[in-house]
């Protein structure tokens, strides 16, 4: 365990079975369709690329950049690398890491709403249904947990962090 973790909260092992259930029930659910799936840098990268391994359609990725934190505090939503795809008629899954407060997914999902998407859906590793601000919920999710501050796996404090192969909880001491 790094220094920084006060805990394990998932271990690989336990991610990667979620992402097995998760992509048996997205396989169902889709089942005959070609859906997009829009993995939110940075973070979703890891969860994304485990997911995809359980995942039997004829799919497609892409990758869209959005920030709404800057350390520990939210801020405006800054998209810094649209999608260089097409998503009129689409049916899409939209990747994401954790959700906390809501803002970045709720105004993600409008724009791909706006932009002609068939669907859009939510799938996210971690949901801390907790810290919510704005209305929105995921369709598929990994694990519920409480509002602490977690790394590993995607999940960064200042872009650190995100390579542990594992979602752990950051101690105080390493961002207050």
């Amino acid at each position: 365990m790094h220094k920084d973790c006060k805990e394990i909260l998932f271990s690989l092992e336990d991610i990667v079975t979620r992402c097995e259930e998760l992509g048996q029930q997205i396989n169902h659910d889709y089942e005959g369709k070609r859906p997009l799936f829009i993995g939110l840098l940075n973070g979703s990268v890891p969860f994304l690329a485990e997911l995809c391994k359980h995942i039997d359609l004829d799919m497609e990725y892409t990758f869209m950049q959005v920030s709404s934190y800057k350390g520990t505090q939210s801020s405006d939503l800054n998209i810094t690398k649209d999608l260089g795809v097409d998503v009129s008629q689409r049916d899409l899954l939209i990747i994401e890491d954790i959700i906390d407060t809501g803002k970045t997914l709720k105004t993600v999902k409008e724009l791909l709403l706006a932009r002609g998407a068939r669907s859009v859906k939510i799938v996210t590793l971690l949901d801390k249904k907790e810290a919510r601000t704005h209305s929105i919920e995921a369709d598929y999710v990994g694990f519920d947990i409480a509002n602490q501050f977690v790394i590993g796996f995607g999940l960064d404090f200042d872009q650190k962090y995100r390579q542990l192969p594992y979602v752990g909880i950051l101690k105080e001491e390493c961002y207050k």
